[in-house]
C-alpha cells in the first residue's frame, strides 16, 4: 500500500557489537536504521549503522554475476554480465576440475572476519562448503583478529577470555581494546560499570575513547604490551598482592618442573607438588584438605632413576617476571614505574578484576606470548569466572554447523602451515596469506590453484607480502563474493552479487556483553527485497554446494533445513523466532566458577602459568619478551586503529561516511610534529623500510611521544603496503601491524590530494 512506513526490530550485523536495531521502511525502501532501546545493545548505534540505507544503494553495488573478459594483470578486468546459472556451472567445472588433477586441497576458501563484516550470517555455512569439498584450508584473518583472545587464550585457561561481567566488576581492565570505536554495546557496559563506581585501567598509546573516562591510562609504547604485563605481575608477585589460594587450587603454580628436560614432574598420571609437612612430592590435587605446598625452592624427589632437582612453576615465574622489574620497563615501554606499582596494587585491592584485549596485543611479532603474559597476569587475581571477573556467560545451544567432521583427518593434516604451526590457526583450518602465496607460486607443500572467497579485501587490509598479486593472478580460479569491486577483486575470473544485510536474513545466538544479553536467541528479518540479482552469502553457499554435488551435505540444498538444523538444540523453530522479532530469551543460566566442577579445558586440567603445550612444541613454557630492536633511521613507533566511520577497507564509498573522514589520517604528538616541522592538516609521508604512504597530520596531544597512530584499509594510499608481511608470530602467524618503525615527514610537494575509494 502506497505511504506505508513500517519499523522492524532485528540487529545492525555490520559487526561484533550486535547492536539492537529498528530498520524503518518506506514504500519497500529503506530509510533508516535507529537504536531499539529495548533490546540489550540498543542503547545506540554508530555512524556505519545509521549509513545503513547509502550501503544498500550505492551505485557501486555489484548486482550481478560478473565475468572476467581481459587477461589478468590489465587495469581493466573487462566485467561483464552473466546469468547465476552460467556463472555457478563455470565455478563448479573449475574446481573439480581443480580437484581431479590436484586434490580438492588444491582449491582454497576464504571468508571474512565476523567481527568487523556481515559474514557473520553465513560463516559456518561457508566452512560447511569447505569441508564438505574436501579442503583444509581456508583463508581467514583470524591470527589478526580474535585467535589470542579466543583460541590462543586456551594455553593458559582452556578457554577464551570470556566476557567481564560489567554489572559486578570493581575494576575493569581495557588492554588494547577500544570499544567506543569497535564495539558500541561493550562502551556502553562499560560507562554503565564506570559509573557505579568501578575503577578503569586503559592500557594503549592514545588516551581516547573510554581512556579518557581511566583513571589509570598506561600510554605504552606501541608492541611492548608483554614487557608491561611481566613487570605488573612481578609487582604483584613481590608483594604478596596474589590469591595463592586460587593459585595453590586452580593452577599449575604449584607443580614441579624437572631441571633436566624442564617438563613437569608426574607419577603415575599425575602431576606432583611438593608437600613442605611430609617432605616429598605428592600428586596435585584442587581438593585436597589442608594444603601445605611449596611454591617457592629447589627441592630434590626421589625418582625411579634417582634423585632430581625440580622448581614450582611458580619460583619460575616468578624468576620470569623478576627480569622486568618497574625500572627496566618503564625504559622500554615509557609507562613510568610508580604508575606500574600503581596500577598493580590497584588489581588487587579493587578486586573483582575483569578485562578485555583485541587487536592492540594480537598484532605483533609477539603476540602469543604477549596473550600468555596478560592471563598469567589476569590469573594471579584469582577472579576467573567469577562474579565480577571474566566470566563464561551461558548462551543458546545452538548447533554447529560447520561440518568439520565431513573433512577426514587425512586432508585435515593437509592444512597450510600446519606442521609450523601445530599450535596455531592451521589447527583449525585456518591458514595465512603467507602460506597461501608459498603453495601458489611455488607449489609448496602442494599447489594451490583455485580460491573462493567470501568477502576480504587482503590486499588493502594485510601488510605487504612481495608475490600477493602474482599468486592471485596466477590461479586457475578465482571466484570472489562481494558487494563492491574491491581492489583485490580485479584479481578475480567470476564476482557474484552478495545481498546486503538488510535484504537476508540472519540468527544470533547470544549478544555477548552480559547474562541477559547472552541468553537472547534472535533471528534478524530480511526487510527488503535483494537488489538486482544479488543473493546472500548463504543461498550462494548452498547454490554451490548443489552445483558440486554436495547437496546431501546441505540438507538437500534447502537453506531453510539448514536453519532449523542449526536452531533444533534449542527447542525454537525458525517459524516462532520470527514471530517473535525482538528475540526469544532461552532458559539458560550463567553458573559461576564452573572450573570448580569440571575444571580447565588443559593438559594438567589446571590454568597454566607453566604451558605444557608450547613446551611440548619447543616454545618457551613461560613468556619470554627481549627489548625491542631499534633503527635510527625511524625513531617513531608506528601503530594502527580503527576510526568511527570506517571498519577494514569498508564503507570509503558511502556519502555521509566520507565527508566525515575524507582523507586517511596519521596522529602525531605535538612535539615530534614540532621538531619535523609539521602543522596539523599537512600531508605527510610515513616512511618505512618498505617504503612510503601519505596522510593528513592530526596534531594530538593524546598520544604519547614517540608513537604515531595511522588509519589502515585506505587506497591507494595503503598504510599496510608500507608494512613488512614478512615477520610474524611463529605461533600464531599474526603479522605486525600495530608495532612497526617509521619516520614522518612532510610530503614533498605539499599539494592536496585525495585519496582513492578503497572498497
Amino acid at each position: 500500500m502506497a505511504g506505508d512506513t513500517v519499523g522492524i526490530r532485528g540487529y545492525c550485523p555490520l559487526c561484533i557489537s550486535r547492536c539492537g536495531t529498528v530498520s524503518v521502511v518506506e514504500d519497500g525502501r529503506l530509510t533508516a536504521v535507529q537504536a531499539d532501546r529495548n533490546h540489550p545493545t540498543g542503547a545506540a548505534i554508530c555512524a556505519k549503522g545509521r549509513a545503513a540505507p547509502e550501503l544498500v544503494y550505492a551505485p557501486e553495488r555489484v548486482l550481478t554475476p560478473l565475468r572476467r573478459t581481459r587477461p589478468k594483470g590489465e587495469a581493466d578486468p573487462g566485467w561483464q554480465p552473466i546469468a547465476w546459472d552460467e556463472a555457478l556451472r563455470h565455478i563448479g567445472d573449475g574446481m573439480r576440475r581443480i580437484a581431479e588433477r590436484d586434490g580438492p586441497e588444491a582449491v582454497a576458501f576464504a571468508v571474512a572476519t565476523p567481527s568487523g563484516t556481515a559474514v557473520a550470517d553465513s560463516f559456518p555455512w561457508v566452512h560447511r562448503l569447505a569441508n564438505a569439498f574436501g579442503s583444509p584450508n581456508m583463508l581467514f584473518a583470524t591470527e589478526n583478529c580474535n585467535w589470542h583472545r579466543d583460541f590462543g587464550a586456551a594455553l593458559t585457561f582452556g578457554t577464551g577470555i570470556g566476557m567481564p561481567d560489567f554489572a559486578r566488576t570493581g575494576c575493569l581492565v581495557l588492554w588494547g581494546a577500544n570499544p567506543a570505536v569497535t564495539w558500541p554495546a561493550m562502551a556502553h557496559a562499560a560507562l554503565g560499570a564506570v559509573g557505579r563506581g568501578a575503577q578503569l585501567v586503559v592500557v594503549d598509546p592514545r588516551r581516547t575513547g573510554l581512556g579518557t573516562r581511566a583513571g589509570h591510562w598506561l600510554g605504552l609504547r606501541p608492541g611492548t604490551d608483554g614487557p608491561l604485563a611481566m613487570a605488573l605481575a612481578g609487582v604483584l608477585l613481590d608483594e604478596n598482592l596474589f590469591d595463592r589460594e586460587f593459585l595453590l587450587r586452580w593452577t599449575n603454580a604449584a607443580l614441579l618442573v624437572r631441571s633436566d628436560h624442564h617438563s613437569l614432574l608426574a607419577a603415575d598420571g599425575g602431576h606432583l607438588v611438593w608437600d613442605q609437612r611430609s617432605g616429598r612430592a605428592v600428586p596435585h590435587s584442587p581438593h585436597a584438605e589442608d594444603i601445605d605446598w611449596a611454591l617457592e625452592g629447589e627441592v630434590t624427589v626421589d625418582t625411579p632413576a634417582g634423585p632430581l632437582s625440580c622448581r614450582p612453576v611458580f619460583d619460575l615465574l616468578r624468576r620470569a617476571c623478576r627480569e622486568w622489574t618497574p625500572d627496566r620497563a618503564a625504559a622500554v615501554t615509557g609507562v613510568a614505574p610508580e604508575m606500574i606499582r600503581e596500577t598493580a596494587q590497584l588489581l588487587h585491592g579493587a578486586r573483582p578484576v575483569s578485562w578485555y584485549t583485541w587487536t592492540g596485543t594480537g598484532q605483533h611479532a609477539e603476540a602469543t606470548q604477549t596473550s600468555r603474559a596478560l592471563g598469567i597476569l589476569y590469573a594471579l587475581t584469582g577472579c576467573w569466572d567469577s562474579a565480577g571477573g571474566n566470566v563464561l556467560f551461558a548462551k543458546p545451544p545452538v548447533r554447529d554447523v560447520s561440518g568439520r567432521d565431513l573433512l577426514s583427518k587425512d586432508q585435515s593434516r593437509k592444512t597450510l602451515g600446519l606442521a609450523k604451526r601445530p599450535l596455531g590457526p592451521p589447527s583449525r583450518g585456518w591458514i595465512t596469506s603467507h602460506d597461501f602465496i608459498r603453495a601458489a607460486l611455488k607449489g609448496e607443500p602442494y599447489p594451490v590453484r583455485g580460491l573462493v572467497a567470501f568477502g576480504g579485501n587482503p590486499l588493502v587490509t594485510k601488510p605487504h607480502l612481495d608475490d600477493h598479486e602474482d599468486a592471485l593472478a596466477s590461479l586457475d580460479l578465482y571466484v570472489q563474493a562481494d558487494m563492491v569491486l574491491t581492489p583485490t577483486a580485479r584479481f578475480a575470473d567470476i564476482v557474484l552479487p552478495v545481498a546486503s544485510p538488510w535484504e537476508r536474513e540472519g540468527v544470533q545466538a547470544g549478544f555477548m556483553i552480559g547474562s541477559e544479553a547472552d541468553r537472547l536467541l534472535q533471528l534478524r528479518p530480511q526487510v527488503l527485497t535483494p537488489l538486482g540479482e544479488s543473493r546472500s552469502d548463504t543461498r550462494i553457499v548452498f547454490d554451490l554446494a548443489t552445483t558440486l554435488g554436495l547437496a546431501p551435505h546441505f540438507f538437500g540444498g534447502d537453506p531453510e533445513a539448514g536453519l532449523a538444523e542449526m536452531l533444533a538444540p534449542t527447542g525454537v523453530t525458525a517459524s516462532r523466532l520470527r514471530e517473535s522479532p525482538g528475540g526469544i530469551p532461552m532458559p539458560v543460566e550463567t553458573q559461576f566458577q564452573k572450573y570448580r566442577r569440571t575444571g580447565f579445558a588443559t593438559p594438567t586440567g589446571l590454568i597454566e602459568l607453566y604451558s605444557t603445550r608450547l613446551h611440548a612444541a619447543a616454545q618457551p613454557p613461560l613468556p619470554h619478551f627481549a627489548d625491542p630492536a631499534r633503527d635510527s633511521r625511524f625513531p617513531l613507533a608506528l601503530t594502527s586503529a580503527k576510526w568511527p566511520h570506517f571498519c577494514h577497507s569498508q564503507f570509503r564509498h558511502l556519502p555521509s561516511l566520507r565527508r566525515r573522514t575524507p582523507e586517511p589520517l596519521v596522529e602525531i604528538s605535538l612535539l615530534d610534529a614540532r621538531t619535523r616541522g609539521i602543522a596539523d592538516g599537512d600531508w605527510v609521508e610515513i616512511v618505512t623500510e618498505r617504503g612510503t604512504a601519505r596522510a593528513r597530520a592530526r596534531l594530538t596531544e593524546t598520544i604519547r611521544p614517540g608513537a604515531v597512530c595511522a588509519q589502515y584499509g585506505w587506497w591507494p594510499d595503503s598504510l599496510n603496503s608500507i608494512l613488512d608481511g614478512r615477520t610474524f608470530d611463529p605461533i600464531s602467524g599474526s603479522n605486525v601491524l600495530k608495532s612497526a618503525w617509521c619516520d614522518i615527514r612532510p610530503a614533498g610537494s605539499g599539494q592536496e590530494r585525495r585519496a582513492a575509494f578503497a572498497g
